[in-house]
């Protein structure tokens, strides 16, 4: 089926979600059946107000730069499409912006919400008769979509935290006796971004304790724990998920009453929260660190397993659209545990959108505060490799597609 595509991203950036889209171009442009490529400014309300990036007309450079950029070269967004059966606003504009540009191909690049949203939108045009392919392509760096072995942006984002987590262990033994330092790490509900500053464990440098929210958070125990570490070793290392929970289901620390658009608390502030009640109720000196936004942005540690496979995930998006499949979501299944190997595969979008994958109880230890070596030999896979950051003069060159398009 000739005509045109359309790529957009959605939901919180990660290093190589520029790589997907590098993948999609690629594969879109050697295609005879795709005449034209455009990308939506800022995700769907791109689309909806009309606001299309002619990808065709970008420079060579802006695209080859592209696997090298962290964030959302082409603009992302947080934006809940309302249900078709309650307003039809969104659809009828969506569907006359696709006849007006013949989009025959849609490829979504996000994580759960985002995959909700084109899920959505393929229903509606599916009932509205009006011939398309939708394909996710999946993204985050929560590694919490189901029915997919990782997700890209995780290996990347874990690759960070676990050489992060060493360089603050080692500035830590630099005094004989040192703090009580607790590391902030994003992660709602699904703990794989915690759980991978185990990693810097194998260095020897590794945290003393891991608190992910798939455990129900027990503060005395926490306490309990962290007396135990500090007087044997004079000092404590502590990751813990911003998404931690009590057994009712509370988040330890919601800094704010706010909520995004799809309805989740603004997590924030749980380290803050751990070390003042250390300082004030165990009298040990404690200190917070929030590594925040840099865990999905830090572009100069991007793991090359995890671009290569961010660069085939876009690729094989194109391909499946090309073949006939429409309303599924690229997936990786591992083929062989010992000798890493992917397969690319899909699966029904209306089975991924609103499920989160957290986890598993096997991969976290006994003591609830650490990781077993099962979860060693998932994510080891993952960070290996190191890209080459495109660096000029000491600074590091990024694609510039929405600062001049």
């Amino acid at each position: 089926m000739k005509g045109n595509l359309l790529y957009g991203q959605s939901g919180g950036p990660t290093t190589v979600i520029n790589a997907t889209a590098y993948g999609v171009i690629k594969a879109a442009f050697a295609s005879e059946e795709i005449e034209e490529v455009y990308a939506m400014r800022h995700g769907i309300m791109g689309a909806l107000n009309d606001d299309l990036i002619h990808v065709n007309k970008l420079s060579e450079e802006q695209i080859e730069l592209l696997p090298k950029t962290p964030g959302a070269a082409f603009g992302s967004v947080r934006y809940k499409i309302a249900n078709a059966k309650e307003d039809e606003t969104d659809y009828v504009r969506l569907l006359y912006i696709f006849k007006k540009y013949n989009i025959r191909y849609f490829l979504y690049n996000g994580g759960n919400d985002s995959m909700d949203t084109c899920y959505k939108i393929s229903e509606y045009m599916r009932k509205v008769d009006y011939d398309i392919k939708f394909v996710g392509l999946p993204k985050t760096i929560d590694n919490d979509l189901p029915f997919t072995d990782h997700t890209p942006g995780f290996g990347s984002a874990a690759k960070y935290i676990a050489n992060t987590i060493m360089e603050i262990h080692y500035d830590m033994i630099a005094y004989p006796k040192g703090k009580i330092t607790i590391v902030e790490i994003m992660g709602r509900h699904a703990g794989w971004l915690t759980a991978s500053s185990a990693i810097a464990s194998l260095s020897g440098y590794g945290p003393d304790l891991i608190y992910l929210p798939e455990i129900p958070f027990d503060i005395d125990q926490f306490k309990q724990d962290v007396q135990r570490v500090y007087e044997e070793k004079e000092q404590c290392l502590v990751a813990v998920s911003e998404g931690i929970m009590n057994k009712d289901g509370d988040f330890i620390s919601s800094s704010s009453a706010l909520k995004d658009a799809f309805g989740h608390f603004q997590l924030g502030g749980v380290a803050p929260k751990l070390a003042n009640i250390i300082d004030s109720e165990m009298k040990y000196k404690a200190r917070s660190i929030e590594l925040s936004t840099i865990q999905r942005s830090a572009a100069h540690l991007q793991s090359l397993t995890d671009v290569t496979e961010a660069i085939e995930v876009g690729k094989r998006g194109v391909a499946v659209a090309l073949d006939g499949e429409s309303d599924v979501m690229i997936t990786m299944k591992r083929k062989d545990q010992k000798d890493y190997e992917i397969e690319y595969t899909s699966h029904p979008l209306k089975d991924v959108a609103n499920v989160e994958r957290v986890v598993p109880k096997h991969m976290i230890n006994k003591e609830q505060n650490g990781m077993t070596q099962e979860f060693f030999d998932y994510v080891l896979p993952l960070i290996q490799g190191e890209y080459p950051s495109g660096f000029k003069g000491g600074i590091q060159q990024f694609s510039t597609i929405l600062k001049n398009s």
